[in-house]
């Protein structure tokens, strides 16, 4: 009998190479999602029928976080979030062989904003940052429907680097345009996952039984942006970067319809439970995630 995952929201830049990643190891996938010929978030018992003896259900849905935090955006962004996975948990109740791991996508900014601090899954969060709000509620609608026979598992996902796509794309552009200096300070701190390892990540809480709850998606190096700009020029082979100056990326962002907040403050976290897991990085620091990306 064939392997079967099921990925709500899987056909943007993670989605879509989950989707590659699972098919080739021999597993067959179903797109939840609001694109044609996939399975729309409408179709209930078109839901309920592909997560039927499914081995995992993978929840990425949400609006994309790269816009400017007004008050009918935030809204948008927590409903989007929120809305889907009540409708999964629903469905999942409905189910009579569900899968027996959900994976649900939250935020590593749960914990805020701090340079100073590493924060691990046990630290306290933060109630003043939007991202930070954003993701304690969408991680209170993956906990609020009682489901004894599924392990729930946040995915509290740091910055996400890999080919063709996501945050890593605008700061090869810059680069290429010799703009690639740090942004701001350039003391702000970076934690990010090589998309490769956010795969294997998930395979690896899958199977095991002692993760469960909030899980950091992210590398144990933890660089600062001067750091990640450096290394992305020595990658490239650019020999110079412009910086760009506080008010600057202000500017701009805004003109980009971009939170400034997402480039100017701190993402700092460590995969502790990973770490004690025993999980094996493949791509542990930031030079070898770089060469992989832009050989």
């Amino acid at each position: 009998m064939t392997k079967r995952v099921v990925i709500a929201g899987g056909t943007g830049f993670i989605g879509q190479y989950l989707k590659k990643k699972f098919e080739e190891d021999g597993y067959e996938v179903f797109i939840i999602s609001r694109q044609a010929n996939q399975i729309n978030w409408s179709q209930t018992h078109d839901i309920i029928a592909a997560m039927e003896s499914a081995e995992m259900l993978i929840n990425l849905a949400g609006k994309p976080i790269n816009t400017v935090f007004t008050e009918q955006n935030k809204a948008a962004l927590i409903s989007s979030r929120v809305e889907t996975t009540v409708a999964l948990g629903k469905a999942l109740t409905q189910c009579k062989n569900p899968p027996s791991v959900w994976l649900n996508a939250s935020g590593a900014h749960i914990y805020g904003t701090s340079d100073e601090k590493e924060h691990k899954e046990n630290d306290a969060l933060d109630n003043d940052f939007f991202p930070a709000i954003m993701a304690q509620k969408w991680e209170e609608a993956l906990y609020q429907i009682e489901l004894p026979h599924v392990r729930k598992v946040a995915l509290r996902i740091s910055i996400v680097l890999g080919k063709d796509g996501g945050v890593l794309q605008p700061f090869i552009n810059l680069t290429k345009l010799f703009l690639g200096g740090k942004q701001g300070s350039g003391q702000q701190k970076f934690s990010w996952i090589h998309l490769e390892d956010f795969y294997q990540i998930i395979r690896f809480a899958a199977v095991n039984p002692n993760i469960e709850g909030a899980l950091n998606v992210c590398s144990p190096e933890i660089v600062d942006n001067k750091t990640l700009m450096h290394q992305l020029r020595k990658t490239m082979k650019v020999p110079f970067g412009m910086p760009a100056p506080e008010f600057g990326i202000k500017i701009g962002a805004k003109m980009m319809g971009i939170e400034p907040d997402l480039i100017l403050k701190s993402l700092s976290v460590f995969p502790q439970k990973l770490m004690n897991a025993g999980y094996q990085f493949r791509y542990p620091n930031l030079t070898s995630a770089l060469n992989e990306i832009l050989k």
